[in-house]
Parts: structure tokens; sequence; C-alpha cells
């Protein structure tokens, strides 16, 4: 449970006034104190996650987040990334303070909860300083349509309870579909080609290379790991062509003329674009990378920070293969971790990477707001494979996708 990725763990987030008892419930759930908990209002000024586990949820992400109520012009900044939270959010929990009950400040969170079709567990809080009656229970949640129940966070009264409500509220849905698994059958080989370059971390394998290799395990398939020079002689090895060859995006061309033309091909980019996303939007995306004209704005996403290194992907390699496929100069533009632009209207296209650190939730968040804003959004392993000739081919496992990529 301790190594589940953050992006692979049900988010839970924690949202109400100053002072409700967010911190203390946080602690109360996690039997830690892990937030810190004080008497004065707004003591919580960033979002603070920890990771844990529920069941049969499993592993779960829990994120403390700072009042909806806060003032002032820092106050207005802390509001403004607890509801960015929102956008990363599989289950929201609302705790209200009951000296004030239900205010305008809980009325506007379920709007924008509700907004994003998140569901809610509604909680009115420290139940050992004042005994709220079944009446007025009843009455707050007529209000905001949100069925609410009486905890301590002190004492743990009502915590199993909420417990409970959050399994039963969680969505059956928020891992999407699997990696690979669904993929595969058992007893196939799959071939994954992972490079082992300057971008490589030192000891480990990056996250989705291990984690495809996990799902090919789970489904009692065989992984065959190579480097990319290797590849060739590893097929020959092979008493039969595998089922599959995934490769890292970057050696798209290498891979390609090495895997015989009757053996599947893909990358873990264009796997990761399914299991956190919407392949559909990614692929109408790609096509949108030939109707760019010198001039243009893109926008370059990255869900973590790293150290660049001197042809780092998103800063270098991207822009200039984007630029020889122009056929002149384009104007970019780069974020990372969780920063994502509101509007988007000023880029022609954004090109975002696999989002192997984000979850599945802020995937679709970032590729709805592309929707609506009409930016086209693609990711690396896409427009690799578009821009080298091959995205065709690479698609082959997702047939509904290659139907778009022909449209």
């Amino acid at each position: 449970m301790e190594e589940t990725p953050k992006g692979s763990r049900l988010h839970i987030a924690i949202f109400g006034r100053r002072n409700a008892g967010k911190s203390s419930l946080i602690n109360a759930l996690t039997s830690q104190d892990i937030a810190l908990v004080s008497d004065v209002p707004g003591t919580t000024t960033d979002p603070v996650y920890k990771a844990m586990e529920i069941l049969p949820i499993g592993p779960v992400m829990i994120i403390d987040t700072a009042g909806i109520d806060d003032v002032g012009d820092l106050g207005a900044l802390r509001v403004e990334r607890t509801m960015q939270v929102l956008n990363k959010t599989d289950l929201a929990v609302m705790v209200i303070e009951p000296e004030q009950g239900v205010t305008e400040f809980e009325q506007e969170l379920v709007k924008a909860i509700r907004k994003r079709n998140l569901p809610i567990a509604g909680v009115i809080n420290k139940s050992d300083l004042l005994s709220i009656s079944p009446e007025q229970l009843a009455q707050w949640s007529v209000e905001i349509d949100v069925p609410l129940i009486g905890i301590s966070a002190k004492t743990g009264q009502g915590i199993e309870e909420l417990k409970r409500l959050m399994i039963k509220l969680a969505p059956d849905d928020w891992e999407g579909p699997p990696l690979i698994g669904d993929l595969v059958s058992p007893g196939d080989t799959v071939v994954l080609v992972v490079p082992i370059d300057l971008a490589a971390p030192k000891g480990r394998l990056i996250l989705p290379q291990v984690q495809t290799i996990r799902d090919i395990l789970d489904n009692d398939a065989c992984a065959v790991v190579v480097k990319e020079r290797e590849l060739k002689e590893a097929l020959a090895g092979l008493k039969q062509p595998p089922h599959l060859v995934v490769t890292d995006s970057q050696e798209f061309m290498k891979v390609g003329a090495d895997t015989p033309p009757g053996v599947m091909l893909t990358s873990f980019s264009i796997l990761l674009a399914r299991h956190k996303g919407d392949l559909e939007t990614l692929v109408t995306g790609a096509k949108a990378i030939d109707s760019l004209e010198p001039g243009d704005k893109v926008l370059i996403a990255e869900g973590c920070t790293h150290h660049r290194q001197a042809d780092d992907i998103g800063k270098m390699k991207i822009p200039r293969w984007l630029r020889q496929n122009v056929g002149g100069e384009l104007e970019f533009e780069w974020v990372s971790g969780g920063t994502f632009p509101p509007d988007l209207t000023k880029y022609k296209l954004i090109v975002h990477c696999g989002g192997c650190m984000l979850n599945r939730r802020e995937m679709l968040y970032r590729l709805a707001t592309a929707r609506e804003a009409g930016v086209p959004i693609v990711n690396y392993g896409l427009l690799i494979a578009h821009l080298h000739g091959i995205l065709h081919r690479a698609l082959a496992p997702f047939p509904l996708a290659q139907m778009i990529l022909t449209e």
C-alpha cells in the first residue's frame, strides 16, 4: 500500500470553512497527527496530502485543504488553491461547523462539486461540543441536497460511519481502463523496449514501465524487457512472435523497423493516454498537428517537475520536431506540476506528457478544459508517432482510435 503511486490512488479531498475541523478529521481518519491542528482559523494554508488505505476501496490519497471562507489577498489565493484541488478529486468530503451551520460558502461549494459530477459525503463536526437534533440535521441536508451525518473528529464518534459512507460513494470507475491487461491473454508474450539513457533514473525503471510489467504479470502473460539495441536479437530468440511490442516513444523509428509487420506495436505513453484519460480526444489532437502554421503558440504541459537533461524531450526535442514539421518558428510556453492554465484560448495546440504522476480525474479535467476551449490536445507518445509516420501502426491495439485517425 505504501508503494502505490500517488496517481494510482483514489483522491479524497476534505473541504469546509476555516476552523470547521478539517485537519482534525484528517487525523481521525488516518489515526495519525498528520495535519496541524489549532483553534486559530486558517492554520492550513496549502493542500496537505496523506496516503492511506480504506478497505475495501484500497489505497487512497486524503487531501486537507484551506478554508473556503479565507479572507484577504493571501486568503483568496488559498481559496483558489483549494478549489483547484477539485480538479483532481474523486470523492469530496464537506465538513460543516455546527454553530453556523449551512451558509453560502457550503452552498457555493456544493455547486462547484456538482458541476464536476463528484460524489459528496457531508458531515457536521464537533458533535462532542454541540448536540445537533435530527430535525436540524435533516433541514440542513435538504438545504444543500446532501445527506449529512454527525461526527466528532476529537472523540472519534461517527468516524467509522463516515468511512462506510466514503466506501459507498467511491466511484467504481475511478481507475479507468487497465493499462495493458485487457490487451493480453494468459500465456501471451509482450516485449517491452526500455532505453537506458541519460534521462533514465539511476538504478530503476520509470513508473509507466514498472506498472506495465506488473499489469502483464497480473494477467498471467509474460513480459520480456530489453533495450532498443537488443530488440532484434530478442525477437529472433523467441520461439514464436510476441503478441505485442511496447516501446518508449522516443525509440519508435528503430523499434518500428525491427518489429515484424505482423506484430502489434504501441508505446507506454499511448497506453497511458487510454488508462489516464481519453485516447480518442488525444488522437484527434494528433490530427491537428499538421494544421499548425509558423507563429502559432503551443503549450507544453508536464504533470511532474524533474531535472531537465541537455536534450530534454519536452523542452528541446518536441519543439524541434514541431518546427521541422511546420517549416518555421513556433511560440512555445511550458507548465509543469500541478499548474495548468485556466484560459487556453491563445494556444493552437497543447502537448501533454503521459501524465503518470497525475490521477485520472485531473487528466480528464485537463482534457475537458482543452475541449471546452476548442484547443486540440495530444500527448507525447501520439505526437512522436505521428511526426515519425508510425501513428496508424501504433494504434493497432485500439481499433476505435485507429478509425478516428482515418476519418
